[in-house]
């Protein structure tokens, strides 16, 4: 039976949106683990705690970690396989293929067997190599159906009901995930701008304690950030020509001086919570050495960023220069408008995982908060300019584009600095170096998934931002 899964596994994974390996042939896929999940049981609290979650079902149901080689590079994946030998029509869209014992399909999108996650981290119980446990007193509503939300890419996160959200972490690295290490650490400290954890899933991988998932709060009546900056930036688009971004009625820039003072209570409490140090002028001449190597990247790969590298050569040249230390802490590492939610009484920040691609050693380096920072301003410039793309009057509202940005850019600053963060004189320095890095980055990204956004982060090298201060 493995062998005839595997093969199935090998020409579906391909097609699923969190399968990093797009795009190379694969080689070998085996199944490393297997665990079944224990849908039915003895009558003890835990198996009562799963029937209750569960239901009666015939489905049978593994936890399976895979490995996928591709010119000699192995992953780990992890999967809910489920088995019926009838495949209601609710789950046909996500169907492996048919095996000796039934059907398989991803179970994580059947939500008369993902009960048994929630069941078994509220019971903090161990179902053989897999651990689930909870945070100290909380309690646990095991009965909540789940609901898969459709816009990740890398994860897959089920919904239950209005009060949790369980992310399952599709590629898997060995390690603790900085998501439950920062989290966590947070919530000890009661740290505002966060969504309460509740528990996780991990297991040995690789002779390491592996986070497999993570359960947090979810917040049922908060909107998301990108999606509220979308919704000014058609306002002011709507509006009458000539009418200053500061009159419409969608003006996010309050908004924007809100979530810059969070950000900096944010790194606040992850310099309280983690260590700190500086790096000195030396090691700061090493990061811009590695910022030139991503430019020199990217131009090879998109010639057009060439004409815009003086620029960004001379924003380098500037940081080098600097003759001071830099202070550097533990940061987001992936920072931007989807990553935060506005509730009715604050922005709280989501996603502490970093960049899923880069190593966990990477993802858990101490960096300058202004990174954070610089992601946040590459994404304002994105909300406000993205919609251009394609539109019939692009070159009349590209002005209006580039005021929303500067003021919801400055705003942002403005709260960050009345927050407690800093961004005066040499630190400006610092932040336009760092966004320019992950421009270059931006430009890589565009060229190869979206060439008609390309635009987006040209702009960040021909426009010189305002000297940081209040907004307007």
């Amino acid at each position: 039976m493995t062998q005839h899964l595997e093969e199935l596994l090998a020409g579906w994974i391909t097609h699923q949106r969190w399968f990093a390996g797009k795009g190379r042939a694969i080689t070998e896929l085996a199944v490393e683990s297997a665990t079944p999940l224990p849908l039915r049981g003895p009558a003890e609290s835990f198996h009562q705690q799963v029937a209750g979650s569960c239901g009666a079902t015939d489905a049978e149901v593994r936890h399976l970690i895979i490995t996928v080689r591709q010119d000699g590079r192995t992953d780990r994946y992890q999967m809910l396989v489920g088995f019926r030998r009838e495949l209601p029509h609710r789950l046909r869209h996500v169907q492996i293929g048919e095996t000796p014992e039934g059907f398989a399909y991803d179970a994580a999108h059947d939500q008369e067997v993902t009960g048994v996650l929630l069941a078994a981290i509220a019971a903090g119980a161990d179902v053989g190599p897999l651990r689930f446990r909870h945070m100290p007193g909380v309690e646990i509503d095991t009965s909540p159906r789940s609901l898969v939300l459709g816009a990740e890419q890398s994860n897959t996160s089920l919904v239950f009901g209005d009060a949790y959200i369980c992310k399952l972490f599709r590629k898997i690295v060995p390690g603790v995930n900085p998501e439950l290490e920062v989290v966590s650490a947070l919530a000890e400290r009661g740290a505002p701008n966060i969504a309460r954890p509740y528990g996780w899933m991990e297991a040995d991988v690789a002779g390491e304690n592996t986070t497999l998932a993570f359960t947090q709060e979810f917040l049922a009546t908060a909107s998301d950030g990108w999606a509220l900056a979308l919704t000014s930036v058609r306002d002011l688009y709507g509006s009458l020509p000539g009418t200053p971004a500061s009159d419409v009625g969608g003006d996010f820039a309050a908004e924007a001086h809100r979530l810059g003072a969070a950000t900096a209570r944010l790194h606040q409490e992850m310099a309280a919570a983690f260590p700190t140090a500086t790096i000195d002028p030396h090691e700061v001449k090493r990061m811009v050495e590695g910022f030139r190597r991503r430019l020199d990247s990217a131009i090879s790969e998109v010639p057009e960023l060439g004409g815009h590298a003086a620029a960004a050569h001379a924003a380098f040249d500037r940081l080098a220069a600097l003759d001071r230390p830099v202070t550097v802490q533990r940061v987001h590492g992936d920072y931007h408008l989807g990553q935060v939610m506005r509730t009715p009484s604050e922005w709280v920040v989501l996603d502490f995982e970093g960049e899923p691609g880069q190593p966990l050693n990477e993802r858990r380096a101490l960096d300058s908060p202004l990174r954070d920072v610089a992601g946040m301003l590459r994404s304002f410039d994105y909300a406000a300019r993205h919609l251009l793309a394609g539109h019939p009057e692009a070159g009349t509202l590209a002005p209006r584009a580039a005021e929303w940005a500067e003021r919801n850019r400055a705003a942002f600053i403005a709260g960050y600095s009345a927050g407690g963060g800093r961004i005066h004189g040499d630190d400006a320095v610092l932040l336009r170096a760092l966004e320019l890095s992950k421009a270059a980055y931006e430009v890589v990204y565009e060229a190869r998934n979206r060439p008609n956004w390309l635009p987006i982060p040209l702009a960040a090298f021909q426009d010189e931002p305002a000297e940081p201060g209040p907004a307007g």
